[in-house]
Formats: C-alpha cells, sequence, structure tokens
C-alpha cells in the first residue's frame, strides 16, 4: 500500500513553476480506476515473480504497442534521483574520515598552488593562470578512483597488471600534483612552479604543465586531455584497441579498465560524441566514464533551460551505454524515505540547471526560502533542517560512499560501456570566493577572509598564518592519513599518473628482404602507394615484426590497392563474421575475423586517428611495440584531424602516417576539397614529426626502412609522416650511395652537361641551372630538364625528399652559429647545391611557403625561384592542372630560361 501512495504521488503532485517548461504535455486520465487497476497488476507482477519478468512483460507490450502503431515509444529518461538505491549499495570498504581529510588536503594544497602561482609576491605572475574551481568540483571524483579503483602497473611480467588507463580531466590537473605531493612525488617547490616550465629547473625544481602533457612530463602524465573532446575520443579507441590485441592474443588485456573523467560541458564537442555507438557496439564494458556535472562552463551554464543530465542520459541510453546517475549525497537518502508523495523527487527532476547553480551559490537560509519553499510538503521535509545542515545537503558527486556506489556498479557491469553522470557543483567549498558563481572557472584570487572561510569549510589544520600565507601541507609519514594514503596506492599497484616506456625492441628486416623491387625497379611503372602496399604486404609476412603492425584505413582500403590484405590478414571485428559477403566467391573477398589485422575504422577520420594514437602509443601503454600504419586521403589529414595529431605527438606517438592521393594535381578530378596542397606546410610544425615526400619507390623504402629503425629498435619518440601518391611512372633505380641524401632531405638525382663547341662559347655564356622537384612534380622537373638540355643548357636536379628536415637542419646550423660554436656545420641543402651552377628553381605540388621554407640556406648569391600550387584546387585531368597552376614541364623550363635571360622562342 506504501508503494502505491508514493507512486500515485510522483504521478499527481503539483510541479514547481519553473519546471512546468520541461515537462512534456500529458494527456487527461478518462478512467483513473482503470489506471489504477493497471498499476497495481504491474506492481503485483514485481513483487510475485521479480524484475526480470517485469522487464519481459514490458518488452513484449512496447512490441505490442509498435504493432498497433499507437505512436508510442518509451523515454530515454529515470526519475532524476540515484541510479542506485540505499538499499543496494555495497559496503563502503574505506575509512570514511580519513578519506574526507586527505581530499581536502588535495583541495587546499591545489587551491594554493594556483592562487600562489597567480601572486607577484609570492614569485608568480598574473599571467600563469591556473584553475581552481573544476578540481573543486572533482576532488571526491578523483578520490574515490584513486583510493579504490584506479589500478596503475605492477610490470610487464605473466601474471603482473599492467594497470588500469586514466584519462583526467585537464582543468583538475592541481588536484593530481596535490595528490603527487603528498605522495612524495612532488616536492614543495615543485609546487611553487607550477605553470613555471622555464623558470623551474633554473631553480631546481620541476615545471608543472599547465593540462596533462606527456610530451612535457614525460613519467608523469599518460594522456593528454586538454583539448577538449580528444581524451573521450581517445579513450573509447583505447578500450577498443586494448579487445584488439586480447582477441589476437598479443596481450591479455581481460582485467583492465579505462576510466575516463570529463567535463559536461566538454561533451559539446563533437569528438566527444562521435564514437559512443561504437564503444557499445563493441561492447566495450572495460571503459567507464565520469561525467562531472558541476552544469557550467566557462562562461555560464551548460544547459541553463534544460538539464544536462536529462540530455546527457538520453544520449548515452539511447547509443546503447549503461547510465549511472549519481545526484544526491548520503544526506537527502532521509528526506527521499519521508517524502512518500514524491514532490521532492519531482521537484528535483523539473528544476532547470540554471536555477539549480542558483541555488549552489548561495546559502542555506535562501534554498529554504527558495527551494524548500515551493510547497507545502517541501516545506515539511525541511523544518528539521537547520540553514547550515540544508547549506551542506551534497550532491552526489561530494559523496564519498555514494560515488564508491557508482564506482562499484560500473566496474562489475557487463556487455556495455558505462557512464557515471556526477551531479557536482564547480567550486565547491569556495563559498562566497566562487562556489556556483558565474566566474568560478577564472576564479584564481583569494583574499584572506575568504582563505579562512575555506579553511574552516574542511577543518583543515592551519593556522591564521598558514591559511593566509598560502601554506602547503603534507601530514607526517608516520600519521595516518599518509599510512592509509600509501597503503590504498600499493594495494592498487602503485602511484598514479604514471607513463612508463619500457618495452622489447622489435628487429626490423632488412631493407632488401621486403623492397628489393623498389630499390632495383628498373624503371618499371608503378605508383608510390603501390609499392607501399607492395611493401606492406611484405612487411606482414615477417615473423617477428608482421605481428605487430596494425594497418589502419578510414573506408578507402580499395582505393589504396589494399584489397589483396583482406584475404592475407583480415579485418578485425569484435564478433567475426556473421554473414556471407557478397564476394565469397571472387579471390579477393571482404573477410572480417576475431583475429583480424587491418583495423578497418569506417568514414570517420577522427575515429581512425584515435585508433592510430592508441595503437602508436601501446609502447607506453601497454608496453608493447606495435607499428601503425594508417592510410588515407592526405587532405583529410592535418587539415581534417590535426588537433588529434598534435595530441598523438604530445603522447610521444610512433608510427607512420600515410596521406596517399597527396598534392594538388595528382588527384585530378576530385576537385577543391580533396586535392592538399599543404600538409606538408602543416606537418613542419610538429616538432617529432618526420615529414617526406618522396617521388620514387626507392626513396619510400629508404624513408620507411629508416623510420621502422627509429622507432622500434632505436625506440625514439618520432611519428613519421610519408605522402604517396596515386600517379603510375617509370620508377627508377635507387643507388645506395643516395640513401643518406633520401634521409636527409635532398640528393642529386641526374645531371645533364652540354658541352658546346667553340663557336656555341663564342656567342654564348655557359647556361647552367639547378632544378628542384619533390613528390608528384619530379617528374615534371625530370621533363624540364630533358628540355633544357635539348636546348644546350646544363642541368642537375636535385630530388628534394623533405622540405621541412632540411629547414631544421638549416635552423639548426644557424643556431649553433648565432651561439657562438666553432663547429656549426653547414645546412645539408647549401653542401649538396655547392657542386652546382646557376640559378635554383623549386618545384612542388604544395603551396609555395613549402619550398620558401628552405631559402635562408642556399649557398649566397644563388637566385632561388619556387613554384607551387597556392589557391584552390579545381577538378580536371593532372596535365590541365599543372598547367593551370604553373608546376608542368613547360612552366618550369619555361622560368628556367628566364632566369638565363634566355629569349622565348
Amino acid at each position: 500500500m506504501l508503494q502505491r501512495r508514493r507512486y500515485s504521488g510522483l504521478m499527481n503532485a503539483p510541479l514547481p513553476l519553473h519546471a512546468l517548461a520541461l515537462q512534456p504535455e500529458a494527456a487527461p486520465d478518462t478512467d483513473p480506476q482503470e489506471t489504477a487497476e493497471w498499476r497495481d497488476a504491474f506492481l503485483a507482477l514485481v513483487a510475485a515473480h521479480g524484475p526480470e519478468r517485469a522487464r519481459f512483460v514490458l518488452d513484449e507490450l512496447a512490441a505490442l504497442a509498435r504493432q498497433q502503431r499507437t505512436g508510442w515509444q518509451p523515454t530515454l529518461n529515470t526519475p532524476y534521483v540515484n541510479t542506485v538505491p540505499v538499499e543496494a549499495q555495497p559496503v563502503f570498504p574505506g575509512d570514511l574520515a580519513i578519506e574526507e581529510r586527505l581530499a581536502s588536503l588535495m583541495r587546499w594544497n591545489a587551491l594554493a598552488m594556483v592562487v600562489r602561482a597567480n601572486q607577484a609576491e609570492m614569485g608568480g605572475s598574473s599571467e600563469l593562470g591556473g584553475h581552481v574551481a573544476s578540481y573543486a568540483s572533482a576532488a571526491d571524483l578523483f578520490e574515490v578512483g584513486f583510493n579504490h579503483f584506479f589500478r596503475a602497473r605492477e610490470g610487464t611480467a605473466p601474471g603482473q597488471h599492467r594497470g588500469d588507463l586514466v584519462f583526467f580531466q585537464p582543468h583538475s590537473a592541481p588536484g593530481v600534483y596535490a595528490r603527487a605531493f603528498l605522495e612524495g612525488r612532488l616536492s614543495e617547490r615543485d609546487l611553487q612552479h607550477y605553470r613555471q616550465e622555464i623558470t623551474a629547473p633554473q631553480e631546481g625544481a620541476a615545471g608543472l604543465s599547465s593540462y596533462p602533457h606527456p610530451w612535457l612530463m614525460p613519467d608523469f602524465w599518460q594522456f593528454p586531455t586538454g583539448s577538449m573532446g580528444i581524451g573521450p575520443i581517445s579513450s573509447i579507441y583505447h578500450a577498443r584497441f586494448m579487445r584488439y590485441l586480447t582477441h589476437r592474443q598479443l596481450l591479455d588485456c581481460q582485467q583492465r579498465k579505462v576510466w575516463g573523467v570529463f567535463g559536461d560541458g566538454e561533451m559539446d564537442e563533437p569528438e566527444s560524441m562521435s564514437a559512443l555507438t561504437l564503444a557499445a557496439r563493441e561492447g566495450l564494458d572495460n571503459l567507464v566514464w565520469v561525467v562531472n556535472c558541476n552544469l557550467q562552463r566557462l562562461d555560464g551554464p551548460v544547459r541553463g533551460n534544460g538539464r544536462i543530465v536529462d540530455e546527457l542520459e538520453r544520449l548515452f541510453a539511447g547509443a546503447g551505454w549503461n547510465v549511472v546517475k549519481l545526484l544526491w549525497g548520503s544526506d537527502w537518502d532521509g528526506l527521499f524515505a519521508r517524502d512518500l508523495t514524491g514532490t521532492l523527487a519531482r521537484t528535483l527532476g523539473g528544476t532547470v540547471d540554471g536555477q539549480m547553480q542558483t541555488f549552489a551559490a548561495k546559502d542555506g537560509r535562501f534554498n529554504r526560502d527558495h527551494f524548500f519553499g515551493q510547497s507545502p510538503e517541501l516545506a515539511a521535509l525541511a523544518q528539521g533542517l537547520t540553514d547550515e545542515q540544508i547549506d551542506r545537503l551534497k550532491r552526489g558527486g561530494h559523496d564519498l560512499v555514494k560515488i564508491h556506489a557508482a564506482y562499484s556498479a560500473a566496474a562489475a557491469h557487463r556487455g556495455q560501456p558505462t557512464v557515471i553522470l556526477a551531479h557536482t557543483k564547480k567550486g565547491y567549498g569556495m563559498g562566497a570566493a566562487g562556489q556556483g558563481k558565474m566566474t568560478t572557472h577564472s576564479q584564481k584570487k583569494f583574499d584572506e577572509g575568504d582563505l579562512i572561510e575555506f579553511r574552516n569549510r574542511f577543518n583543515l589544520p592551519l593556522s591564521d598564518a598558514q591559511a593566509t600565507g598560502l601554506a602547503f601541507y603534507r601530514p607526517a609519514e608516520d600519521s595516518p592519513e599518509m599510512q592509509y594514503l600509501h597503503a590504498h596506492r600499493q594495494a592498487l599497484g602503485g602511484s598514479l599518473p604514471r607513463r612508463e616506456t619500457a618495452c622489447d625492441a622489435v628487429p626490423v628486416p632488412p631493407l632488401a628482404q621486403y623492397a628489393q623491387f623498389a630499390l632495383q625497379a628498373q624503371g618499371k611503372e608503378m605508383s608510390t602507394t603501390m609499392a607501399f602496399v607492395r611493401m606492406l604486404g611484405a612487411l606482414l609476412k615477417d615473423g617477428q615484426l608482421g605481428p605487430r603492425i596494425v594497418p589502419i584505413v578510414a573506408d578507402e582500403a580499395r582505393t589504396f590497392g589494399m584489397a589483396n590484405l583482406f584475404k592475407q590478414v583480415g579485418i578485425y571485428s569484435s564478433v567475426g563474421q556473421r554473414y556471407a559477403p557478397e564476394d565469397i566467391g571472387s579471390v579477393l573477398p571482404y573477410r572480417e575475423a576475431l583475429d583480424g589485422q587491418i583495423l578497418e575504422e569506417g568514414i570517420s577520420e577522427a575515429g581512425a586517428i584515435a585508433s592510430w594514437t592508441a595503437a602508436a602509443t601501446s609502447y607506453s601503454v601497454h608496453g608493447l611495440a606495435m607499428l601503425p600504419f594508417y592510410i588515407y586521403y592526405s587532405m583529410f589529414g592535418f587539415q581534417r584531424v590535426g588537433d588529434a595529431i598534435w595530441a598523438a605527438a604530445d603522447q610521444r606517438a610512433r608510427g607512420f602516417l600515410l596521406g596517399a592521393t597527396s598534392g594538388r594535381t595528382t588527384l585530378g578530378g576530385e576537385g577543391l576539397q580533396h586535392q592538399d596542397g599543404s600538409s606538408h606546410l602543416v606537418a613542419a610544425t610538429i616538432p617529432n614529426c618526420k615529414a617526406y615526400d618522396p617521388a620514387y619507390a626507392g626513396e619510400l623504402a629508404v624513408i620507411v626502412h629508416a623510420g621502422m629503425r627509429e622507432m622500434l629498435v632505436e625506440q625514439q619518440d618520432v611519428f613519421y609522416y610519408v605522402t604517396l601518391m596515386n600517379e603510375n611512372y617509370a620508377q627508377p633505380d635507387l643507388s645506395a650511395d643516395a640513401e643518406a641524401g633520401v634521409l636527409r632531405g635532398c640528393y642529386v638525382l641526374d645531371s645533364w652537361r652540354h658541352a658546346p663547341d667553340e663557336r656555341e662559347r663564342q656567342i654564348s655564356p655557359e647556361k647552367s641551372v639547378t632544378l628542384l622537384g619533390s613528390g608528384a612534380i619530379l617528374t615534371e622537373v625530370v621533363h624540364a630538364a630533358r628540355q633544357l638540355a635539348a636546348e644546350g643548357v646544363d642541368v642537375t636536379v636535385v630530388s628534394v625528399t623533405s622540405w621541412s628536415e632540411l629547414a631544421r637542419d638549416g635552423i639548426a646550423c644557424e643556431q649553433r652559429a648565432l651561439a657562438g660554436e666553432a663547429a656549426a656545420g653547414m645546412p645539408w641543402i647549401a653542401q649538396v647545391l655547392a657542386n652546382t651552377n646557376g640559378p635554383v628553381i623549386a618545384a612542388t605540388d604544395y603551396v609555395r611557403a613549402v619550398p620558401e621554407s628552405v631559402r635562408a640556406f642556399l649557398p649566397a648569391g644563388r637566385r632561388y625561384v619556387t613554384l607551387g600550387t597556392d589557391g584552390f584546387g579545381r577538378s580536371d585531368t593532372r596535365a590541365a592542372l599543372r598547367r593551370y597552376f604553373g608546376v608542368d614541364a613547360a612552366h618550369v623550363a619555361r622560368v628556367a630560361r628566364q632566369c638565363l635571360g634566355i629569349p622565348a622562342a
């Protein structure tokens, strides 16, 4: 009877005025007695046969309703209460008082670090910035994970846990540093140099980066999450890659989890949402997201006129995720238990986020009047509470017991990824200085009164002088708090975050073993894409290297001539192949397999680059070196997912990015959106990316071989970007003495010398020109050279394989010279051109800024003219496009004649 009264109350009690806009208009109940009978019948079913039978009956009724075309479908939102009810909560396994004290210390040290960094009198500067409010809202979410769930790597030996993967909300980085300080991993001096990475080493400290950056703190941070949206999608593909490793029997990852703590505002990023269905489709129950729903973005509410928790619940549930709502703390349990009419749950569920933010920013008296004062039922619930008790009512994301219950439910769930929607207050505990304020995201200045209030709010063991002086606090090593802290982390494998790089080197087969056809091509016609696929096929057969290779495509494998690999190594599928493909009788059928090696990511460059990053960082994340080759339309690389590539570089990725159909004129009819003229310009801006634009198969082979050795044998933190063409042309042999030049950026390909007779010498002085070409345009340069040689001009052709490597080498020589070093060296481009004569003309299939990058390093006095494909692309034939942009053989020859003063014919 009590259940009936409570349910009926939930249906019929009045709504608060500010909630009316959120409620769908309900049809009138034309037969209340019949409705009551249906309710009673359903409650009897649950009581007699349990939830499983009730779910079955509901599914049957829903199917029947669809068959009858009633236009009804179930809502994806559940009541605005905790998913895990009180009676289902596991016993909290820790010491609640100690954990609350530790969390308070983390909050204080994080706050002190950021505020000190922005005070000039403490050695900081207001230029440095930093964030307090985000961690204030997430501290308890982090601490429950650190104390009970986040496992660190024990080692890489059989039977040892290799650690969970944890993605930290970037603006909460100060809290992670604060914990590392208590653990003894960071010193007080380090904390004093937050966001002072250049100054810190000069003063004997470790500079702490603003956000998680493995490049800057290579032993600490594991995943870069500073660019909103990159962390969420990356976590999904890392979880999927762990399944890939397990299914291919390379590494057992079954006991490991991927945890991601992200912000509710971050969910607006397309990358955050784009792979949700993949995670559900793959059944990634090794993935848990904790979305910190503090309801605020940088400027204001995430959904001021709605409820972000409801919106995210619908989105994740619809995508196939398990949703756990963590909304209200233990202090609310008694209120819900006494609320027999359901008014409290309904009113909370009808309150828009903008109003909820206001409640967070105000005190207990205000909340008594404006929240509990909305109805007699609510006022009665609050009668036994003081204003201070109302002020201290916790949201779910600040209650350690409730958080532990939600995390336990997520960790135990099988068959789906889980998202925990944790309701928090931004700036929690910052009081009038920032809790729930519109400006709290950028709040980093506290007056003495604010600091004393914060100290008192969290009962910190600080004197007034210590609090106002922003003194860091670490308990004695033998204190119960420190013993507890260390014991719990030790039980979970050690400290986190912690980045490790130890892994076995992977031997690379001799170059001639897999690429002799490219080195000694003997003039055979092929494209560099075809040459690459042939090399890849041979490498996949190598007993040691082959299993470590991860071919990745974004639904263009057939375009790149990779269909033969479908049969050779298969396409990875977590469920194998449940159908007979249409082409099953063909020579190269579409083959999916549980142990398939190719990652076919569909039309999602964002997903493919996230997959590549997971494989390219496997050496660090898993202690197992893998070698990903991601091949794609070059226009849809740096231009489409440049931010993700930058993050991969930050994470010290090792692998190959292959920009196929590269250049602005090689792709012909595809037109403006597909023709790439700028990827090498962008690639040059990434310090650990080595970018090459080889024209010939032999050059490509040397580059791939060097890259594999550098990444797998020498274990250098670099990755390679190599552009490939789909144009077939004659491939020359590559001499062994050219290999060093190929890797350094250029070498003399050929030269034509004209021996004039006496009469010609008297009529005209010696005519010499040097032509530089790369990639798709090198063949045009060679044709131009032959034209000029036939006209009596001495011509040297230099094949440029990497403009960016030449530029970096020149800059390095220049910097050494400016520093006064005696052995500054001569730029490689200058050394190569020293043995050539005449003006220098460079032609590429990219914007002119690419060849312009080496102008400063040419021999003095040599005229330098660059030709490129600036502007938008067009649809036409290669010949027409090259003529239009002025990079065809005829135009190169014409410019050479002009530079030499030879009259036009």
